[in-house]
């Protein structure tokens, strides 16, 4: 089929365009559109319905073997030009054996380095773009320089270098996928060429199959089921660090370093893609077999660690299910051991994860009065570091005081302190494994939570939320006369940076302020100035049974709604679902101390970049009307995440930022 020559009518840029220059071993199908000095290499393809137009921008180069495939759109401003392989300016250079897929956008000035390959709708603009690189779908690439063999994931807006610095390298399998891409288009040119020529389509033919068969091999399609030897506990801790936007790392160590707490990297995972990573950390499990294993979530802006959790130890059998134990505040697996029958799996997997760690296990009890006073007696330590036979002293520890308070302590042996301090009994309450309010306990020795089950749920979660993100942790406390006049005294200092040494000091600020508000407090020591302040105690309600505290705040993944359908609890008979009750306290709260309430939203991209857009403003201080405000906001961004706000209209600032509405 012929190719169109002829040089497009004058525009204002040019009154006398030159032709297209066409190799004549190119096809170009007769409904696309070249106009003015487009430069078309050996054995290109371009595809119907592209338009490639160096009126304004101009010229423009297409290298061999390049395919330009349906619907493409190729054009360039007037200023503007990139430098090309051959030394001379141009306004577009596609390299060779380049793939600008269906609908792409290349607009100059603009350069596509060698055999790389855009995805499907993707838009480059003032960019240039090394070899070897590939871009999925929905992509937007500009005024940045790519290093070449870097991937970039589908829907990113690389808009700074820096983004386009941290790029992940391609993988094989994003190779061989463009490859196959590129190889099925140079059929297809071949087989235009050929028309229906029996010797020529043949050859086509196997040449397809082989790319089908090699990009089969690969599982591109099904990246996600490539790990299958990797646990679902590890697929599900790595796919909440990148959905956070956390690097993941791994460490390892010999039985020998581990009982040192000696660590050596094995580096970190590159790319942002879930199998990407996942297939990095299955090659850390298979190159250090025999070997403890741990997963590190870095947060690299802060340039801290987030979370480390052993995901293997020794002996444990490639792609069981029970390879990864969890040390950090991912709940613990629990084991279907006939010696668990009177301990609650809770505070079993407690009291294994601590024994996991190398620490020894010590036991105290305390009857009503002195757990309120914090006065507990010793009642010796766990010497086995055997699981079964802790278990059994456990359980025998228990049943001597059934009616008494029973914690177990962490301690590390090498350190010689405390690490952890969890109770696993209360009176009435048999064998306290499950704390009341429903969550599973969480040691570890790095920095993460031993649950203490007189704090609510929600309470460890702010505090989770708090450490993670940095911050330090106060209290304050108040009476009833004066919580009135918003006086609130400072607590004693709660000295330590673990969750479990946090939330001992909460528990014994609760304990010696009975019958008086506490509100917890979280600090950006670094802005000095308050992030987070909520009720955590009010008078006359009790916190012993994790139920009693209001918490205000829940900055865990809370849903909005609790889809209930029944009278709502501002009086109203409502026919969708309502608010859930953690948000609806969170606002009374608010409310009960003259703060403003307020919401902003974001999506899921402008969530990694922590960039928040606000909600229509909530004018009216009634709490039936703010509800329905926030109902309001929730149906209008639903899809989105969406935070509350509690402002200080006098001090100008914001006492309470928690999210309410996940995607």
């Amino acid at each position: 089929m012929a190719a169109r020559k002829m040089a497009a009518p004058a525009t204002p840029w040019s009154k006398n365009l030159a032709e297209p220059r066409i190799d004549e071993t190119a096809y170009v199908h007769s409904f696309s559109n070249l106009i003015g000095d487009v430069r078309v290499g050996a054995k290109v393809l371009i595809a119907p319905g592209t338009s490639i137009r160096a009126d304004e921008g101009t010229p423009f180069a297409i290298g061999d073997n390049a395919n330009i495939q349906d619907g493409v759109v190729i054009h360039g401003l007037e200023q503007g030009r990139v430098m090309g392989d051959d030394g001379q300016d141009y306004s577009v250079w596609i390299g060779q054996s380049a793939c600008i897929t269906h609908l792409a956008l290349i607009h100059g000035p603009a350069y596509i380095g060698d055999r790389t390959f855009i995805g499907f709708r993707s838009t480059v603009f003032n960019a240039r773009i090394g070899a070897d690189c590939v871009v999925m779908m929905h992509a937007l690439i500009q005024d940045v320089e790519i290093p070449s063999g870097k991937f970039v994931p589908s829907g990113a807006v690389i808009t700074s270098q820096q983004q386009a610095d941290q790029l992940p390298n391609v993988q094989d399998r994003d190779r061989a996928y463009a490859q196959h891409v590129v190889e099925i288009n140079q059929a297809l040119s071949a087989s235009y060429q050929g028309e229906e020529d029996a010797a020529c389509i043949t050859p086509i033919r196997e040449t397809i199959s082989r790319s089908i068969e090699g990009v089969n091999k690969t599982n591109y399609i099904n990246s996600g089921e490539t790990t299958m030897s990797v646990s679902s506990d590890i697929r599900n801790q790595v796919r909440a660090l990148l959905s956070q936007g956390y690097s993941v790392g791994g460490e390892h160590a010999n039985e020998r370093r581990f009982k040192t707490k000696s660590w050596n990297s094995c580096g970190t995972a590159d790319g942002y893609r879930e199998d990407q990573v996942l297939n990095t950390v299955e090659g850390w499990l298979n190159t250090y077999a025999g070997e403890y294993v741990r997963l590190i979530g870095i947060d690299k802006a802060a340039k801290r660690r987030v979370v480390e959790v052993i995901i293997q130890r020794p002996g444990d059998t490639p792609g069981s299910p029970s390879r990864t134990t969890k040390t950090s505040s991912y709940s613990t697996n629990g084991h279907s051991n006939s010696s668990l029958a009177g301990l609650k799996p809770d505070a079993a997997g407690q009291l294994r994860a601590l024994i996991h760690q190398g620490c020894k296990i010590g036991l105290e009890h305390a009857n009503a009065r002195r757990f309120k006073t914090g006065s507990w007696l010793g009642g010796g330590t766990i010497e086995s570091a055997r699981e079964g036979e802790a278990i059994q002293r456990l359980e025998a520890f228990l049943a001597e005081y059934p009616q008494e308070y029973v914690r177990i302590i962490g301690i590390d042996p090498v350190a010689k302190r405390r690490v952890a301090e969890i109770i696993v009994q209360r009176p009435g309450n048999e064998t306290v494994g499950r704390a009341s309010v429903g969550n599973t306990a969480k040691v570890s020795l790095g920095g993460n939570a031993a649950r203490a089950t007189g704090i609510s749920s929600e309470t460890i979660a702010q505090v989770r939320s708090l450490l993670a993100q940095g911050y330090s942790i106060r209290t304050e406390h108040t009476d009833k006369r004066r919580f009135r006049a918003k006086s609130w005294d400072s607590c004693s200092p709660i000295g330590g940076s673990r969750e479990a040494e946090i939330i001992a000091g909460l528990e014994a600020c609760l304990a010696e302020h009975q019958g008086e508000y506490v509100r917890l407090i979280g600090v950006d020591t670094k802005a000095k100035r308050r992030v987070l302040e909520t009720i955590i105690q009010r008078p006359d309600e009790s916190v012993s049974n994790g139920n009693g505290s209001r918490a205000t705040s829940s900055p865990a993944p809370t849903p909005a709604y609790n889809g209930n359908t029944d009278r709502n609890s501002y009086g109203n008979a409502s026919s969708k679902p309502e608010l859930a009750a953690t948000v609806i306290n969170q606002v009374r709260s608010l409310l009960a101390q003259g703060y403003k309430i307020g919401t902003e939203h974001t999506d899921q991209r402008r969530f990694r970049a922590k960039s928040w857009e606000s909600c229509s403003p909530i004018t009216s201080t009634r709490e039936a009307d703010v509800l329905r405000s926030l109902e309001a906001c929730l149906a209008d961004h639903q899809g989105e995440y969406v935070r509350l706000l509690g402002i200080d209209t006098n001090a100008k600032r914001r006492v309470l930022e928690t999210i309410i509405q996940r995607p």
